[in-house]
């Protein structure tokens, strides 16, 4: 089964939350899989290995944190703890038994699927191409184009980044100005257009008609994932 295919585990007992979770992980083309317990959790992971583990650690028979680590010593499956403790040392100890990441209760469902997001593009390394002419490769920051290298300013790269990860998601122009500028910078969005213009000349054959990059009139830009150049 290939990492797109297998499903997000989804462990948490409180049946209404675990429910939130898998509805927005859904939406966003993911399969999901729930345990109400660690017990049935670990039968599910050792039975067929998750994408990815959604992880509370105040569970019936076996609690997350030890089932995080006994986890950890059998796979390198990615998980996301999410816990109602948010002291300093509860993190610190959540992620040193090899969490990769850890949210805090009581959480909105779009930050943990943004999370989501950002640890398979940790772990998995690499945006799988869409076609066969656009390749994205995270760890080595390199883009290459029907086997061409293409070089990307920082902004550029980051931008590709975003619409390729979610192919098909139009972002609106606040979105993509939060990824480029997290720490809230102040900045016009005409800039967001001023780097998909630059971007566009470097990845599309023609520019003014665009097959990779495309506008979404009055919202925003997408990534077509169906782009053909024949």
């Amino acid at each position: 089964m290939s990492d797109s295919k297998r499903p997000i585990l989804i462990v948490e007992d409180d049946s209404k939350t675990a429910s939130l979770l898998a509805l927005y992980l859904r939406r966003e083309g993911f399969e999901t899989i729930e345990a109400s317990d660690g017990e049935r959790a670990l039968e599910l992971a050792r039975r067929s290995p998750p994408r990815l583990i959604v992880l509370d650690l105040m569970l019936p028979k076996v609690d997350g944190w030890t089932l995080c680590s006994t986890l950890r010593t059998e796979s390198d499956v990615p998980i996301l703890i999410l816990s109602a403790r948010d002291d300093e040392q509860d993190r610190i100890a959540g992620l040193g038994l090899g969490a990769d990441d850890y949210v805090v209760k009581p959480f909105s469902p779009r930050e943990v699927v943004a999370r989501v997001h950002a640890i398979l593009r940790r772990v998995e390394g690499h945006h799988k191409p869409v076609d066969s002419d656009v390749k994205l490769d995270l760890r080595k920051k390199r883009l290459t184009i029907r086997g061409r290298p293409v070089t990307l300013t920082p902004s550029e790269f980051k931008l590709l980044d975003m619409l390729m990860g979610r192919p098909g998601r139009v972002f609106s122009r606040e979105e993509l100005l939060d990824g480029l500028y997290p720490d809230g910078q102040a900045v016009v969005d005409r800039v967001v257009d001023v780097h998909i213009g630059k971007l566009r000349q470097k990845i599309e054959r023609d520019p003014t008609e665009p097959r990779y990059v495309i506008t979404s009139r009055g919202f925003g830009y997408y990534f077509n994932e169906g782009s053909d150049e024949g």
